[in-house]
């Protein structure tokens, strides 16, 4: 990354970290994967029951192999669950962990959190059952403010996970959101954090790398 580069990035964390201590959330900035693993491990009590939701940003930062280490009851609903209705139970059991991880789809640089899922289990388990969730987002993922968020979700997020997730649908073949009407539709619920959620407390962990959609 060439020095001017470097310096807008920085620039650009320090605005949105602030903005999300603003709006009540913890905020941190790490350098890399690796420093990201640590702060996420370092919140996590011995014997908590740990919740993740589907997230590329938080394999691709290599958590599976950090949580592996630890002495915790693990709550993986898409990596445990072998049927669908295995998948939806383990998803409820995710609600009343002590720790939910996840990624997010957009954070903007006025310190909110933007997200649009199927079914709502992983927007649900950020702001009400957990006792705490921690989102590590990757600073790819910074927008200026909610329409871009949404625009970034469109344009980029949705065609992508829906052909990851092999769900038919016309953006699949595309690479364009047609906002469909598809029964195999993953942009189902639009949800906002625009301020810490009265009864759980969020961190986010902005990580100096491209992470995740």
């Amino acid at each position: 990354m060439e020095q001017w580069q470097q310096w807008f990035q920085e620039k650009q964390v320090e605005r949105t970290i602030n903005a999300l201590k603003k709006n009540n959330f913890e905020a941190v900035f790490v350098p890399d994967s690796k420093a990201a693993c640590e702060e996420v491990l370092k919140q996590i009590p011995d014997g908590a029951t740990v919740g993740v939701g589907g997230s590329v940003t938080l394999i691709q930062a290599g958590l599976p192999e950090a949580l592996a280490s630890r002495n915790i009851q693990l709550i993986w609903p898409i990596r445990q669950g072998k049927t669908p209705g295995e998948i939806f139970d383990l998803i409820r059991k995710s609600f009343s962990a002590d720790v939910f991880l996840s990624g997010t789809n957009a954070v903007t640089e006025d310190g909110k959190l933007f997200n649009v899922d199927a079914t709502g289990n992983r927007v649900g388990a950020m702001f009400i059952g957990p006792r705490k969730t921690i989102i590590v987002t990757g600073v790819n993922k910074i927008v200026k403010d909610l329409d871009a968020a949404e625009k970034r979700v469109k344009e980029w997020v949705a065609p992508q996970n829906a052909k990851r997730l092999g769900r038919k649908t016309p953006c699949v073949e595309t690479g364009v959101c047609a906002d469909c009407k598809s029964p195999e539709r993953i942009c189902n619920i639009y949800v906002t954090l625009a301020k810490k959620p009265v009864r759980t407390d969020v961190l986010v962990i902005l990580v100096g790398e491209q992470l995740g959609i």
